[in-house]
């Protein structure tokens, strides 16, 4: 037990008042934001890379190279987890054949591996963490090449695991899936067969975390920086409808996506939760005319965000290991840094965490208060919610500025908070005070 835990937990048998914004039972999201292990972090990437290529189209029979040897490892490090905690896991593949693209032109099957901790209550609402499997070399058709993909996107992949291990050791009423996605640099194959899956067995997903390229702190442009993060978000809906976004045009939203809440909820996690880690919250669904594995999901209206480092060096990603005009090329081992790769994946622990002990986001969130000096919030309730808590900002301020909690209800007018000067939101709270991502009212915040 660290020492914060033990002077909280002292603090509560004593008596005495806690520190602003600490209740008892998140005690344990303190221990999570320090819980990763970059030793074990470095092992798997080492393991990942070892394999060779995991390009998608590579080598699917051998046990020691191609993404074939590389996800059968992955599911039986699942599985591992899964035995020290008494079986806590569902493991599996979730497949499908793709053909017929620039990137893959015959037929190939692309395996994403899953593994499910179901939560005590909730079982069917689900947050989500992936990393990418596969990597690639300067020719995206060149399956034959070494690929280590040390960088892009074993430490993305290595965050997954090592979150699974961390985790399985506590139980949640909010179910946690834990994903290698596969054929990413070939068209984001694997997140739109996984979306679909996603869909097509109801499960009521609430959040995707997407980790690609979470172990570089050296940036192409001379930056070093171990201590900031960026999170990518759309900020309207891939999948609005035209009568949604004019009902946008005349009362916001178009920065309130429920993908943008989950953001500005990650970027609460780092500054309580993980020490020395900022995030920059990117208002963009990735960077600039390029795509991640997250959008597959904004695509069929998930909310889903990109995690990844602050700077990126372009002569490690994509490329054939070689030197050139004295610059070494290649997303090789060398290159990553393992302690600044568990420190974003604690990030992506508190947040699953986090979610997973607080009850569902609010549902059918409506606002009024045109014309008048007060805004009334309404909203329906959600199991294992004990209380829901009425959110405004600035519509210039990027995070949620001021807030009351309300109770056990499902309707508060804010008196004399004028309508037209803020934009509002709604979240509910747990019994122990742990609370869900804010609601921005109407179709544009749904979660």
């Amino acid at each position: 037990m660290s020492t914060l835990h033990k002077t909280l937990a002292c603090s509560l048998l004593l008596g005495s008042v806690l520190p602003l914004g600490i209740v008892a039972d998140e005690m344990a999201l303190y221990e999570i934001g320090v819980a990763p292990q970059a030793a074990r972090i470095q092992r798997d990437i080492e393991i990942l890379a070892g394999f060779g290529t995991r390009h998608t189209l590579s080598d699917t029979v051998s046990d020691t190279r191609g993404i074939g040897a590389a996800r059968r490892w992955i599911k039986a490090e699942f599985e591992a987890i899964s035995e020290t905690c008494g079986g806590c896991l569902e493991v599996f593949f979730v497949s499908g054949i793709v053909s017929g693209t620039d990137r893959i032109p015959d037929p190939v099957e692309v395996v994403n591996v899953i593994a499910v901790q179901r939560g005590t209550r909730d079982t069917n609402r689900y947050v989500m963490m992936s990393g990418d499997i596969d990597s690639r070399v300067s020719d995206p058709m060149n399956f034959t090449s070494d690929s280590p993909g040390a960088n892009d996107n074993a430490s993305g992949m290595a965050g997954v695991l090592e979150t699974a291990r961390v985790l399985t050791q506590y139980q949640f009423p909010g179910s946690i899936v834990y994903t290698g996605l596969s054929g990413e640099e070939q068209g984001l194959n694997g997140g739109a067969i996984f979306a679909e899956y996603l869909l097509d067995h109801g499960w009521h997903m609430q959040a995707v975390i997407n980790n690609d390229m979470i172990g570089n702190i050296r940036g192409v442009n001379g930056v070093v920086n171990n201590s900031t993060a960026r999170v990518f978000s759309e900020g309207t809906r891939d999948v609005e409808t035209t009568e949604e976004a004019r009902q946008r045009r005349f009362q916001g939203g178009e920065v309130d996506s429920a993908s943008r809440n989950l953001a500005r909820y990650i970027d609460t996690m780092a500054e309580r939760f993980v020490p020395n880690l900022d995030v920059m919250m990117v208002y963009r669904l990735d960077r600039f005319g390029r795509g991640g594995h997250h959008r597959p999901f904004n695509e069929v209206g998930l909310p889903a965000v990109r995690i990844m480092e602050t700077n990126e060096n372009y002569t490690q990603q994509h490329q054939d290991i070689r030197v050139d005009n004295g610059i070494a090329y290649g997303d090789v081992i060398e290159h990553v840094d393992f302690d600044y790769a568990a420190k974003l994946t604690a990030l992506n622990a508190v947040t699953l965490a986090s979610m997973a002990w607080a009850p569902a986001p609010p549902v059918d969130v409506s606002i009024r208060g045109q014309v008048s000096p007060d805004t009334t919030l309404r909203w329906k309730k959600v199991p294992g919610a004990v209380s829901y808590r009425l959110h405004w900002r600035l519509t210039t301020d990027a995070q949620w500025t001021n807030y009351r909690t309300v109770g056990d209800v499902d309707e508060f007018t804010l008196e004399n908070v004028v309508i037209d000067n803020y934009f509002f939101g709604v979240s509910s709270i747990s019994e122990s005070g742990v609370q869900s991502p804010v609601v921005f009212p109407g179709p544009a915040g749904v979660f």
